[in-house]
């Protein structure tokens, strides 16, 4: 199924506009849609087939002109694209842009977010997390950009754990704790995230076969 033109867009933003009591042309300058109201700045819409970097760079180079800057794109199916939509949503608010949807089968035009300042909100959880990870973490593991596997301060630690019991054998997990440095080791290896240990009896671990393989690896490849 291909994609709608632009020019499907223009008929439902045109009357949602006049609707709002806009004189509204299109096609004048650089802008899709130009809509003017007495005594009030210009409202500017760029339409497109759907969400691009041209678009979004369209948009932002209409902001010269007018603070009342919006995208109109057609309405999205289905949950995957619900959620490119949110996304692409939440970055048009950071540049100021409004953002408008257009369901093609009836005319309805919904407004998602409105021209404006953003000011974003601070995650105080995500923000001690971050400084958390970066403080506990060992060195520095990874390579920036990588795609790959991500050495975690909380893989470092169970790495500790491991090379300990291969070289201990099994411990209780208070006496790892205090040899390793590893205040969470009974609890780390209670949870066994990577399936590196095992309980032996109460209260103490061995490392399993995966464990022993994992290190090996870890010791091969530093």
């Amino acid at each position: 199924m291909s994609k709608p033109s632009e020019t499907a867009l223009y008929g439902p933003v045109k009357s949602w506009l006049e609707h709002a009591g806009y004189e509204v042309k299109a096609e004048i300058g650089a802008a899709d849609v130009v809509a003017l109201r007495a005594g009030q700045p210009p409202v500017i819409v760029e339409l497109k087939a759907g969400f691009s970097l041209t678009l979004l760079q369209q948009a932002v180079a209409r902001q010269a002109v007018s603070d009342l800057v919006y995208v109109a794109v057609p309405r999205w199916s289905g949950k995957p694209g619900w959620r490119a939509f949110k996304g692409n949503v939440g970055l048009c608010k950071r540049l100021g842009v409004g953002v408008l949807s257009v369901r093609l089968k009836d005319g309805l035009v919904q407004v998602h977010a409105d021209p404006g300042p953003f000011h974003p909100r601070k995650s105080q959880v995500k923000s001690r997390r971050l400084l958390s990870e970066f403080a506990r973490r060992d060195g520095d593991p990874n390579t920036g950009g990588t795609k790959g596997k991500v050495v975690t301060a909380y893989r470092q630690d169970a790495e500790k754990l491991a090379a300990c019991l291969a070289k201990k054998g099994p411990m209780k997990g208070a006496a790892l704790a205090k040899v390793t440095g590893v205040q969470s080791a009974t609890r780390m290896m209670a949870i066994n995230h990577y399936g590196w240990f095992e309980r032996v009896e109460r209260g103490v671990y061995a490392l399993t076969a995966d464990g022993h393989e994992a290190l090996a690896h870890r010791i091969v490849n530093k």
